[in-house]
């Protein structure tokens, strides 16, 4: 089996270049496709589900919910997918991939080779779908943070089962469900 990822832009592509290989049994390929932002995104998705001429590939969407409501935008996605036939999970990044990061501080620390336990135990950042600009939270706790790069940095030391992003979780929950795993991996 083989799964394709349909994706906002090429951090998201960076970082789970680095993760999936920890998440993905050893029999299921994958291939991440970046896009240039959310319309790119949108404009291609019913493109490439439709054209694509692959057997037994299912397809993951991701994309960053930014201001949108989470819902509306996952139905928006489930309709651009409508009648092409095609097995597809759709994913929000809440708020922005970044989330992620802030959901294993530990991981974003082993990166940076920099001390974050004071800002671990922050109050703000405890919660890290909650975080309304975590991109913004980030460069100011980490300047020197680049997005391609510090996607690529960040990823080989992200913990599945220690993230506490509860989209990074729903993410990987659901491409176990996807895969047909019956339970849950990460809790």
């Amino acid at each position: 089996m083989k799964l394709v990822f349909l994706l906002e832009e090429k951090s998201m592509k960076c970082f789970l270049d680095g993760i999936l290989p920890k998440i993905l049994p050893e029999d299921v390929t994958f291939q991440t496709i970046p896009h240039s932002g959310k319309s790119d995104l949108q404009k291609s998705i019913r493109i490439k589900l439709s054209a694509w001429n692959e057997p037994d590939v299912k397809f993951v969407i991701v994309q960053d919910q930014d201001s949108n409501n989470c819902r509306e935008l996952k139905m928006q996605l489930l309709q651009i997918c409508n009648g092409t036939k095609r097995d597809v999970l759709i994913r929000i990044a809440c708020h922005e991939l970044e989330s992620w990061y802030f959901g294993d501080l530990e991981a974003v620390s082993s990166a940076y080779c920099r001390d974050l336990s004071k800002i671990m135990k922050k109050k703000k950042y405890r919660v890290p779908d909650d975080i309304i600009s975590p991109k913004h939270e980030l460069q100011m706790i980490l300047p020197e943070h680049q997005q391609i790069d510090g996607a690529k940095r960040i990823a080989k030391y992200i913990e599945v089962e220690r993230n506490t992003s509860v989209s990074f979780k729903m993410f990987v929950n659901g491409i176990y469900k996807l895969l047909n795993c019956e339970e849950e991996h990460v809790k």
